[in-house]
């Protein structure tokens, strides 16, 4: 069983039912006969302290063996301090962990208007918290989509959940890092 704790660009905000990451990993498993089954606890506005509240109670209910951790642009968005995105993105690994789960960590970068600097040091944490804890990474969430030269046109108007054509590309960022996990 796979657990995704995400949040809007896992959880389909602004799509069609069916047109995200997660449904067509669903898709594709089924195609291939694989039985695992996805478990999409994502939610639209969540942080890592949502996340990390929530995760036990997930964990006990539905006793995944792969949790996928998407979570933390929502932080960073928000301006909170980058230790306490790490500190809850390790915890969540770690708890996953004691429950006997393969973790993966999804990190994500923010757009370049948060400076360098916040940018380098957000983009970081993903690969610090999932090399402590000996978690899979996948590196950047939306490789092909973010940072595309017309980047507008992947993207919903808001400017920051992508379109449903985007999400072929965000599974494909993400299935090479997930695969070997769900053998």
């Amino acid at each position: 069983m796979l657990l995704v704790l995400g949040d809007s660009l896992s959880a389909e905000y602004g799509l069609a039912r069916g047109t995200g990451w997660v449904a067509l990993l669903q898709k594709q498993l089924l195609a291939e006969k694989n039985p695992t089954k996805i478990v999409n606890a994502s939610i639209s506005g969540d942080t890592t302290s949502g996340g990390r509240s929530r995760l036990p109670a997930l964990l006990k209910n539905h006793q995944p063996t792969v949790v996928v951790i998407e979570l933390g642009s929502n932080d960073a968005l928000r301006g909170l301090p980058l230790t306490m995105t790490e500190d809850n993105l390790t915890a969540m690994t770690q708890a996953a962990q004691q429950a006997g789960a393969k973790v993966v960590l999804v990190g994500m970068q923010m757009p370049p208007n948060y400076g360098a600097d916040y940018g380098n040091r957000f983009s970081s944490l993903f690969e610090k918290a999932a090399k402590a804890q000996k978690a899979a990474l996948v590196p950047f969430m939306l490789k092909g989509v973010a940072d595309q030269k017309d980047v507008l046109k992947l993207f919903q108007a808001d400017r920051i959940h992508p379109t449903a054509e985007a999400h072929p590309t965000i599974l494909a960022n993400i299935l090479p890092t997930l695969k070997p996990l769900l053998k």
